[in-house]
């Protein structure tokens, strides 16, 4: 049967194909054999492809060099739609502290192999190789053999382009697996408990953001007799909704130019705080609960699918007047959020709304309200934001000092365009929502491809370099690079700093820019905090992963 030999030779597109699922099919069924409830996740595809690698079974040069790039955009990409939304908010709230402890990760990296390449008399080209494979930086390393064009070589004609590679290739395999084994040597020290830290983590986060509750008042301020709902500041000012009057037993909508009598009964929906200052304005808690007592006025959740109201505010749609009805709450991305008048709708988001029963459908209709098109994602604006990525990924960045300029890569322009462009939501016709099914889908596809183009790629040359010349040496080196800054900081921040386990193994991996280590890191939770924290650092650690590489190549090299 020649044919099926041929199949395995990697030329065509067939073999390659099949070479890429049989080694990614291998590697996730290793991934989830359990020692312990331990499992090795995505990263298993890692190993499954050093395997093929190993007995020479590959595909063709150009198209592993394209898979693996392509599903290093498709991880990245898909990350930064996930954490987009929240992004900011955690910047200002955690991204200094982040930040702090993913440069001194940098710091300690670039320190640890100084001293070992100046110790074990390495060569500064071959030990920013194997810091590169260390730190998984693909992108340090291309900046390093950039560098290296700039100096002259050596009397003895030594190719340094080359042995960065190999120093890179014996080094990565355990970069990866070091960030992952970092994680569970600080688990084992803390004795964390990762369903507690999810659990913790949401405490913290509602502190944050105050829980919408509702309340009943009976108006007894007599300032408030013969007052329009719209006339009252505090209202809208505090965050607090007035989403219906019952006046002489009768209940009614609130809108702006309903007026308001002593012993009306109020609804108001908003924060704690907010409600508890309404009631001193307003007057004492009712015994009626007006959501409770039957009448024509009823509540109902609505989707905002229509892209026609996609960033205007709840004030600029002027439901109260057109329509008399409220939108008392909002929900985005898990987090309910008080309705203020300034508040811009997004794609995804879930509204309140209250009113007559017979407007309901008038604003449904405006609002979209279709679960379905939630299973439908805009394909378009994927490879428009893949595109944009792209190009700012390959735009050079003059740094002065240095002769070659620095590129955020394929790795790091995608990420921080989709972090952007899921904070705008819309442009015109395009709109960046992604479901979280098609982006999951999306993620894992693009991470189980670059890791198992990675391993075909490296598995020929793995165990010739650990048995030959300065291969454990170099391993060595490299595991030293991954681990020790990893572990230092990460006691610093987990005993001294209290950082959340979740936030701290997404720091982490983004300390190192790498995906698989992110990947594995939410495989045991259902929590977003890795993939923030990771976002949060990740521009930061890039920059200085390139500037390190080439720095260090400039003035030790030379």
């Amino acid at each position: 049967m020649p044919w099926l030999a041929d199949l395995f030779k990697g030329e065509s597109v067939a073999s390659s194909v099949i070479i890429l699922s049989l080694v990614a099919a291998g590697g996730l069924a290793l991934g989830s054999i359990r020692l312990k409830g331990i499992a090795l996740g995505v990263a298993g595809v890692l190993f499954s492809g050093l395997v093929f690698g190993h007995f020479h079974i590959g595909i063709n040069e150009h198209v592993l060099e394209f898979a693996r790039e392509f599903g290093l955009i498709l991880f990245v990409y898909t990350v930064g739609m996930q954490v987009g939304p929240s992004f900011a908010s955690s910047l200002r709230r955690e991204g200094l502290p982040l930040n702090i402890m993913a440069a001194s990760i940098v710091g300690l990296g670039v320190l640890t192999m100084v001293c070992i390449s100046w110790y074990m008399k390495i060569p500064i080209p071959v030990a920013v190789g194997t810091m590169s494979g260390a730190v998984t930086n693909t992108p340090s390393l291309a900046a390093a053999q950039a560098a290296l064009k700039d100096i002259p070589l050596p009397a003895d004609g030594t190719d340094w382009s080359a042995v960065t590679g190999v120093g890179y290739a014996v080094a990565y395999p355990f970069g990866v697996m070091g960030i992952i084994l970092a994680m569970f040597i600080l688990r084992t020290i803390f004795r964390v408990n990762v369903q507690d830290e999810v659990k913790a983590l949401e405490s913290a986060r509602a502190t944050k953001v105050d829980p919408l509750e509702l309340t009943n008042l009976i108006v007894e301020n007599p300032n408030l007799e013969g007052v329009r709902v719209g006339d009252i500041s505090l209202f809208e000012e505090a965050g607090a909704i007035i989403s219906r009057v019952q006046h002489k037993d009768v209940q009614t909508v609130a809108h702006p130019d309903t007026v308001l009598h002593l012993g009306d009964i109020v609804l108001a929906v908003g924060p704690k705080p907010k409600l508890h200052a309404l009631r001193l304005l307003v007057g004492q808690k009712a015994s009626v609960d007006l959501s409770r007592v039957a009448s024509t006025i009823s509540s109902r959740k609505m989707l905002i699918t229509q892209k026609a109201v996609l960033g205007k505010t709840i004030q600029e749609l002027k439901f109260r007047e057109r329509f008399q009805v409220t939108i008392t709450r909002l929900r985005r991305a898990e987090v309910e959020m008080p309705v203020e008048p300034d508040l811009r709708l997004q794609y995804g988001d879930t509204v309140v709304v209250v009113g007559e029963e017979t407007n309901h459908q008038r604003v449904s209709e405006i609002l979209g309200n279709s679960p379905k098109a939630l299973d439908h994602p805009e394909v378009i604006p994927v490879f428009v934001g893949i595109a944009l990525g792209v190009l700012l990924g390959s735009l050079p960045i003059a740094v002065p000092g240095l002769p070659a300029p620095v590129r955020l890569g394929l790795a790091g322009g995608p990420l921080l365009v989709a972090i952007i462009l899921s904070r705008v939501g819309r442009i015109g016709r395009l709109v960046w929502f992604m479901p979280g099914s098609a982006n999951f889908m999306l993620r894992e596809l693009g991470i189980v491809l670059f890791l198992a183009c990675v391993g075909l790629k490296s598995g020929d040359k793995f165990v010739e370099s650990l048995v030959s010349g300065q291969g454990f040496v170099l391993m060595g080196m490299g595991a030293a690079i991954t681990l020790l800054p990893l572990l230092v900081v990460g006691l610093v921040g987990r005993f001294f700093l209290k950082t959340n386990y979740l936030t701290l193994c997404g720091l982490l991996a983004g300390s190192m820019t790498d995906p698989p280590a992110l990947a594995f890191s939410t495989s045991f939770n259902k929590s977003d905090a890795p993939t923030v924290s990771y976002a949060a650092v990740y521009p930061l650690t890039m920059i200085l992963r390139v500037l390190a590489a080439q720095t260090l190549i400039l003035l030790l090299a030379g």
